[in-house]
Parts: C-alpha cells; structure tokens; sequence
C-alpha cells in the first residue's frame, strides 16, 4: 500500500486552503433548489460564491468545463471507518472517554478511493463492542495533506458511538464475563451511565454553587456523557431490531436527550411513525441485510419507507469499497420506493449534513457553502455514472484524467484479490460487521458470497 501511497503525493497539491474556482455550462444538481441547466458555479476562496448562467471569469481562477456533465453536491457518508486503523476499544460497555479523532490515518488510500466516488465527507467511527463508544470524528477529505489535523471538519459538531444488541452482548458478556450479558443489559448499561454522569453534573453544580467545599474527581467519562444529556454530543447508534430502537428512544426521553441518529436501522421501517415523532434520525443501507441473525430481516424498501414518513434518512457505506458507489445505493431507492431525484440525491448529501449537524456548511449547491463538489459524466443516479472530479473546498482532489496508477483498481493480474481488499483484516478489526469475512468466489460460471463467522470476534 506505500507504493499507492508515494504515487499520489507526487500527484496532488498539499494546499488545505480554500481555492478559487469557476465550473461552466454544467447541469447543476442543487439538491435542494432544484435542477438548473446550462449553469455555472463560482467559487471563491473554498465557498460558492455564485450560482448562475454566464458568470464572466474573474482574472486568475480556473476554469473547469463541465459542459454536458452534472454537477452536484459532495457525497456524505454518515458511517464509515476510512482513514482509521486499530480503534475498536473493546475493554469496557462504557469507553465514552476515547476518540477516533486522535488517530486518524492521513496516509489511507481509501481516502483518495472514496473521492474516486464524488466522496467528499465521512463520519470516522469505530466499531461496534460498546454500548456506549467513544467519540467519532467528521472529516474532510483533504487526501494529500500528511497533518491529521487537515482532515477534520471544522465547526462540526461533536459525535460518539453507541451499540444495541449482539455486539455489546458477545464482547462483554460472553467474551468477557461481565454486564450486558442480555439485551435488558444494554440497556441498563445505558440508564446507569447516564445516571451516574448526572450525579456527577450534580456534584460539580453544587461545588461551584458554593454548596460544597471540595471539588469533584475529574473523569472525562462522565463529562461526555454529562454532554450528551447536555446536548452538546450528537449519537449516532449501531442498530437493527425495533425493539431495541424503541428501548432506545425510551431511555433518551427518560434523560431528556434528543438527538440521536440510528446508524443501519435495518428494523426501522416497522417503527417509522415512532423514529418520526421523536425526531430520531436514521443511516441505513440501501439493501443490505442477512448476514447475521439480528438482521436477518429488512427490507430494500427501508430508506423510502422512513423518507415517507417522514423521518431524515441518508444511505452509508459502513464499508472502504462501497463508500465508493454511495449513487448507485442512492439510485435502488427509486427502484425501491419511486423516489424522485431529489429525494435520492438527499439521502446521501442534505441528508447524512443533517444528520451530523454541518447542513449549514455543505450538502447541497447554494451559496455561502464550502465548495465540495462533485462533478459527473452521465446523470449520478444513472447506472452509467461515471465521477470525473472531485473538489474539496474548490481544490480538485481527484480528476479522472490524472489518476494515478492503480490508485483506485489494482490492474495486476497476478493478485488474488483486487487492492481493496487489502485491508480487509482492518475491516475486521475495526468496522460495524467485524467478524465476518466476505469473499467473492468463483464455482464453475457463478459467483456467490460466503460468510465466515468467527468465534472470536463480534459483527
């Protein structure tokens, strides 16, 4: 993976500052103020500046020509585990204290594979093992800084992890032999862990009120969770039966918490109205479902089900090689559930910005947004949608026509496996579905994909 590595930093820039930028004559792809034609977007120091036909060209800023291409907003993944390596801090139900944000990977070639895809933005998050993780991190993906720091979003809200039901309950009560052995564990790990981040606030109240002496110990655990009931801490939950979503949404409302969004919500067409009327939000698949037992049941339907009733629904990856296909998942939505190209668009732009709360900022083409822009070759809900460039903050991090080498599809024909998969044991380590091993065989004339379950590790 180094070799792909050195290649692309002798391609890209390593400016992380806003560029100036002029797109003309494309099919401009708002999102949320609709399809114009034959229009240009200026941008100027990393934000859009202006939307309209004709713009003459300020004096030194580029030109793109997207003449009969489409130009839309980047592509937002609301779950995702790029530019992480060895995070899944599997040692308490409770690490609310750590943060993917201090080990984030720069160097990852899955970053500038996400990008290949009109991937502008990703929500870092660890894997599953705790009810209550740590927090996760909203990155920009500025591939080609080495500074771990250029790649989070600034002015994103905070976020963290949390799990329902077989993850938690292998890892620690059958891996570990402590609570939550049961899925009424779970959620007592959540109700004694908010209770105790209340008495904790509590404490801390009482001293600065005078009413106490002696300061409270300091435990970062309990200040993060103190944040959450605060507000201050967007979840987003590890999901998938709706019995447990509603669980969820009891124990919030028992502590006054408001924003959560529910990550694969396989279940969550069964209790659209319920997910509505709290406000929860929901990151799904598009049709993604059966390879472990709690999520044996779903439906491709899900994402339209909860767009119809009313509930803020994106499309996620959870996945270094799906990441890069977010359009074609958005498209089966309307296959599965006829809806219209805004809609569909929405569910992987608008939408996932909702969800971690940067809408102001990015997710749809209007002025005063950050520049991320993706710019395609036939419509991106076309099954022959073909991504060209990239920009992030009006810098062009990926353009077809100068990718490097094998930067995106290992070509060696020796090689078992394409390059993606080269980091599968990461996956495994890692991600949401950990433990299981997916691989593309080949028997005679068809192809089928085998699970291997290991006893050793959760998914």
């Amino acid at each position: 993976m180094n070799r792909y590595r050195f290649l692309l930093f002798s391609f890209l820039p390593l400016m992380v500052h806003g560029q100036n930028v002029l797109i003309k004559n494309g099919t401009v792809l708002t999102v949320t103020q609709g399809t114009r034609e034959n229009t240009d977007v200026l941008v100027t120091n990393g934000k859009i500046a202006r939307i309209d036909k004709n713009i003459a060209t300020p004096q030194g800023v580029n030109v793109i020509d997207a003449t009969g291409l489409y130009v839309m907003p980047g592509i937002i993944d609301c779950h995702s585990h790029i530019a992480l390596d060895v995070v899944n801090e599997a040692t308490s139900p409770v690490t609310a204290e750590v943060n993917v944000g201090d080990a984030l990977d720069p160097l990852d070639v899955s970053i500038y594979r996400a990008l290949a895809g009109g991937v502008t933005a990703t929500h870092a998050m660890h894997g599953s093992a705790n009810a209550i993780g740590g927090q996760c991190e909203t990155l920009k993906l500025r591939y080609g800084t080495v500074n771990p720091d250029d790649l989070r979003m600034q002015g994103a809200p905070r976020t963290i992890k949390f799990a329902l039901g077989e993850n938690p309950i292998r890892v620690h009560g059958e891996g570990n032999k402590i609570s939550p052995n049961s899925r009424m564990g779970v959620e007592q790990v959540f109700r004694n862990a908010f209770s105790e981040a209340q008495l904790y606030m509590k404490d801390w109240d009482d001293y600065k009120k005078g009413i106490t002496k002696s300061s409270p110990a300091y435990n970062l655990r309990n200040e993060t969770i103190a944040d959450i009931i605060k507000g201050n801490i967007l979840i987003h939950c590890h999901s998938y039966r709706a019995d447990e979503i509603l669980m969820l949404m009891r124990v919030l409302k028992d502590f006054g918490v408001k924003k959560i969004t529910f990550q694969h919500v396989n279940e969550g067409f069964k209790v659209a109205p319920e997910l509505a009327a709290f406000g929860a939000t929901a990151s799904v698949f598009a049709d993604w479902w059966a390879y472990k037992f709690e999520v044996y049941y779903s439906t491709a339907y899900n994402a339209a089900i909860l767009t119809k009733n009313g509930v803020v629904t994106s499309i996620n990856s959870d996945s270094e090689e799906l990441i890069r296909h977010l359009y074609h998942e958005a498209a089966k939505t309307q296959k599965y559930g006829n809806l219209t190209d805004d809609q569909a668009l929405a569910l992987i732009t608008i939408n996932p910005a909702k969800q971690l709360g940067i809408d102001k900022m990015v997710g749809s083409l209007e002025v005063g947004k950050d520049a991320d822009i993706a710019i395609f070759k036939g419509h991106p809900l076309s099954v022959y949608a073909v991504p060209q460039k990239t920009l992030v903050d009006g810098q062009v991090r990926f353009d077809i026509m100068k990718d490097p080498d094998d930067m995106r599809v290992d070509i060696n024909p020796a090689e078992k496996y394409a390059s993606f998969y080269e980091s599968n044991v990461n996956s495994e380590e890692d991600g949401c579905l950990r433990g299981i091993s997916e691989t593309l065989l080949q028997e005679g004339n068809s192809n089928y994909l085998r699970f291997k379950y290991s006893q050793n590790q959760d998914h």
